[in-house]
């Protein structure tokens, strides 16, 4: 007998005979089909949407900056006259520049009554201030008007990601047109190395920023002292990285098939014989026994049919309460008088 290759499928199918279509499980079906519809597009979408993982870490991680951090300001004066404005930087390593004026301009305002200073410059990884004032004018007025608006206050490179909501520009916007004129504006920023690797392992560094602000009217033993505004900055030990990630194509895959099986494998039709009420036949004294107990369950492997008890105990079989049966079942039922 030559070996039946088909021994090995574990996925038989029902015959038609065992199968009675019904408006339930129509219904049943369709939702089932919407269901895995659904649960299909829910992974599809989350396996082509980048999902950003944020960690943090204690290092430095632009060794190659040269402890240098890029800085980008943007101010608006509308007070204060463009050759009475000046940038100035002092850091703990010595540094003490008055009027730094390289990667700088200066833009008139309100018919030259007012000054934009945009400008770019760096300053070292270590705590210090820049500040914009008069210091560097040849003379100094008598009540400079530092009324200001800063349009953009950025550190490192520009980070737009859509995926990430940080403190990049957190003084962008800031007024402070209202403020007393003669006063002093001091902002305390508390700097943190932000880290931004995409899918390629491409890293952007960028800073965020924490911000606190005071304003005040100084004076010393010999007066009132000359008014200007003050970014006083210290730099954060710890590290923020963003890293790009998509889910693998492997557990998508995995999902979505795990996903299918446990839906229609909680609703998957079973044979109508073996949903049916129990009926009580007695032994079925063909000589292939086997043949009927087949035909009953339609089943690719017949089981033969036991003896009966000595004590005379009845074998019950489970078949459909209503519905056609196979031929041969119902030829034999009509033979035995059931």
């Amino acid at each position: 007998m030559p070996f039946d290759f088909r021994r090995f499928d574990i996925y038989r199918k029902v015959p038609k005979d065992l199968t009675q279509p019904t408006y339930t499980g129509a219904i049943i079906s369709i939702c089932c089909c919407l269901f895995i519809l659904f649960l299909f597009l829910s992974e599809l979408t989350g396996f082509i949407t980048t999902e950003v993982v944020n960690e943090l870490y204690v290092d430095d991680p632009d060794k190659d900056s040269g402890g240098k951090i890029d800085v980008s300001l943007n101010i608006s004066l509308p007070n204060l006259h463009c050759e009475l404005v000046g940038l100035d930087i002092q850091d703990e390593m010595g540094r003490h520049e008055v009027g730094h004026i390289d990667n700088s301009m200066k833009i008139p305002l309100n018919n030259g009554a007012g000054c934009r200073f945009e400008g770019q410059f760096s300053i070292n990884k270590v705590p210090g201030n820049f500040h914009v004032s008069t210091h560097s004018a040849t003379a100094q007025p008598q009540n400079p008007d530092m009324t200001h608006v800063i349009h953009k206050l950025s550190f490192g490179d520009t980070l737009q990601v859509q995926n990430v909501h940080g403190a990049f520009n957190a003084l962008g916007g800031a007024d402070r047109l209202t403020s007393n004129p003669l006063a002093s504006h001091d902002y305390i920023l508390k700097i943190v190395p932000t880290v931004y690797e995409d899918k390629s392992g491409k890293q952007r560094y960028s800073y965020q920023y924490t911000v606190a602000n005071k304003e005040y009217v100084a004076y010393s033993h010999t007066g009132r002292i000359i008014p200007a505004i003050w970014f006083r900055y210290d730099l954060s030990p710890i590290t923020v990285k963003y890293t790009e990630r998509r889910q693998p194509l492997y557990r998508f895959i995995t999902t979505v098939c795990i996903s299918r099986d446990s839906v229609t494998e909680k609703t998957a039709p079973r044979p109508a014989g073996l949903r049916g009420p129990s009926h009580q036949l007695p032994f079925c004294d063909s000589p292939h026994p086997c043949v009927a107990t087949a035909l009953v369950f339609s089943s690719t492997a017949p089981v033969c049919l036991p003896p009966p008890a000595s004590d005379g105990t009845p074998i019950h079989y489970l078949f459909p309460h209503s519905g056609p049966f196979p031929q041969a079942f119902q030829a034999m039922l009509t033979a035995r008088g059931k």
